[in-house]
This record gives C-alpha cells, sequence and structure tokens, in this order.
C-alpha cells in the first residue's frame, strides 16, 4: 500500500484520490494546502490524512508518492522539491511549463536514482488507446486529424473581467497547456516525433490562448490539431490509412471509437473505468511497488519529446508566460 500526498485540492485531485483508493494501492496521508482550512476540508470529505500549510514539512512526511495538480506554473518547482525529498512524483500535466525546467528536474532525478516521476497523461492507459496503438503497428498511416475543444467552466468567469488561472499567462494557462497536450501526447506517442510543428492561436486579451489549430509534419504526411477553452466541438478526431479510418471523439475521451473500410464499419470500443482516472493510478502504483524502471524511463522519455513539442508550438505562435527564461 502506497502513502499518497497530494498538492492541490481542486475537482481533478478529487478525482485522482478517489480513483487511487478504488485502486486498493493507495491510503492517502497527507494534503497540503496554503491555507488549512482547505486542507481540513478537504480531508473531511475524503480520508484521514494530515494537513500541512508548510511545504517542506509536508515534503517531510512519510508518504511514499506525491501527487501534484496545483496551478501549471508550479508543476515543475514543486515535482523537483519533492524529487530532492526522495519522493515518488505523480504530477498532472503539463509537467513543465517550458522545455529548459526538463534540465532542472533530469538532474534532479540523477541525484535521486531510486526516484521515479510520472505525468498523468491519463488517456495514455486507457484501453482505446492501446486499440489505437496496436492498429497502427500493422497499418501505414496517410494522416491525422485530432480534435479536443471544451467550453471552459471559468470562461465566463474571465469574460466578466477576472482573470482564472487557466486564463492567466502568470500560471502558464491556455488551451495548449491544458487541452491541446492531451493532442500532441497523442500525436507523438502514435506518430513520433515529428519534423515541424506550427501553432496558430486565437489569442485572448491576457495573452494566452483560447483556442488554436496546430500543424505536424511528418515528412509523408501531416497531423492537424485542433484545440479550445471557449468553444464546445462536436467534431470527430480521426487517423487515415488510405481507404480506412479510425474514427474516435478524442483522445482525452474515448467514448467511442470505430474502424471504418470498404468492407462496412466496425464498432473497436473497449470499456474503461467510470472514473478515468483508475487505469493511471493502478498503473502507476504497479510500476512504483515493483520499481519497474522500464516503464518509468519509457514514460519519461515519452514526456521529454512531448515538451519539446510543446515548447517549439508555443514558440511558433510567440506565446510567453510570466516565469519564461529571457
Amino acid at each position: 500500500m502506497l502513502k499518497l500526498g497530494i498538492i492541490g485540492t481542486n475537482w481533478i485531485t478529487q478525482q485522482f484520490v478517489e480513483a487511487a483508493i478504488s485502486s486498493g494501492q493507495y491510503q492517502l496521508a497527507a494534503v497540503f494546502s496554503r491555507h488549512a482550512a482547505t486542507a481540513e476540508a478537504f480531508i473531511e470529505k475524503t480520508r484521514p490524512a494530515k494537513a500541512y500549510t508548510v511545504l517542506d514539512e509536508f515534503l517531510a512526511s512519510d508518504c511514499d508518492v506525491i501527487y501534484i495538480a496545483s496551478p501549471n506554473s508550479l508543476h515543475a518547482q514543486q515535482t523537483i522539491a519533492a524529487v530532492n525529498a526522495g519522493k515518488h512524483v505523480i504530477v498532472e500535466k503539463p509537467m513543465v511549463t517550458h522545455p529548459s525546467q526538463l534540465q532542472a528536474l533530469q538532474a534532479a532525478l540523477a541525484a535521486h536514482p531510486q526516484v521515479m516521476v510520472f505525468e498523468a497523461a491519463r488517456h495514455l492507459y486507457d484501453p482505446n488507446f492501446k486499440v489505437v496503438s496496436d492498429y497502427l503497428l500493422t497499418h501505414s498511416v496517410t494522416g491525422a486529424s485530432l480534435t479536443y475543444m471544451k467550453y471552459s467552466s471559468r470562461y465566463d468567469a474571465y469574460l466578466a473581467g477576472e482573470q482564472p488561472n487557466i486564463f492567466s499567462p502568470r500560471f502558464a494557462g491556455g488551451a495548449l497547456m491544458d487541452l491541446g497536450i492531451y493532442l500532441v501526447y497523442a500525436a507523438v506517442a502514435w506518430f513520433g516525433v515529428p519534423k515541424h510543428v506550427t501553432y496558430l492561436p486565437h489569442l485572448l486579451a491576457s495573452g494566452v490562448d483560447g483556442d488554436g489549430v496546430a500543424q505536424l509534419t511528418y515528412g509523408d504526411f501531416d497531423v492537424v490539431l485542433r484545440t479550445g477553452k471557449t468553444t464546445n466541438s462536436e467534431a470527430q478526431s480521426e487517423v487515415y490509412f488510405g481507404r480506412d479510418t479510425v474514427a474516435f471523439d478524442s483522445p482525452g475521451e474515448f467514448t467511442a471509437l470505430r474502424l471504418t473500410t470498404a468492407k462496412g464499419t466496425e464498432d473497436l470500443w473497449q470499456p474503461h473505468a467510470a472514473n478515468p482516472m483508475v487505469e493511471e493510478a493502478t498503473y502507476f502504483a504497479k510500476a512504483l511497488q515493483t520499481n519497474d524502471r522500464a516503464a518509468f524511463e519509457q514514460k519519461w522519455a515519452l514526456a521529454q519529446q512531448v515538451h519539446a513539442v510543446m515548447g517549439e508550438l508555443r514558440a511558433s505562435a510567440g506565446i510567453r508566460f510570466d516565469d519564461d527564461p529571457e
């Protein structure tokens, strides 16, 4: 049983804690928040745990693994602090907000070789993600169009004059960092690292992207990504194999998956857990409890590739965050 500590007390943390506990592999042991009342309120509606308001004291607790779901701009520094404290880390995407932060994180991991860090890209562990991956092993791709656009629950507040974290350059917000990263993860995992990338966003007055379209060039085919936080889209995502097409809603949801060929349409969808974080929580627990370094190295290598592409996309669009290096 892994002793779990959490940083961040929003809805996604609640969902992960529920998934972790339902997997039978974790027990909630510690909750960190800047405000004691917030930590206590979270503990009251979940499971017994100790509340902390001082990060160093929290990291000195007997937790085995730390789950980080703070604002995007804090992910890298808190992950590095946890690694330096000898804790395993599961960090919400994006793990870093600038590729340069990968170097500092790599240095921390090198100094603590027993520690593993996983980015919580939950769709990688959905059984339907594997269905697409397996199909790609035996079929030649000729292109893809991946879409993930959802109207943010915080966008109305932004329009009313507030500046929620998700729409603030101070906290590394925007569509690409929030939903677009699901698409980039899928593209890199399925097709590899592209030769060239371009991102064309619609920028909000705050300086972050409300939505945008990216093109990933692979030489003999292209992949188009559409992401957004200011619009709901019903457009399906598709991977093309000449005459054949694999279609699904988005890599971040996978509520449907089908293959269309000259012979007709075949339903490929596989059932997944009602809580979309159960599969990843189970995977992380197994890797940590069995010291599966190969699993860690594979996912770490993928994360590095993804964030190199994310950095190129953001640079192509001229999107800057407050904590970017000069």
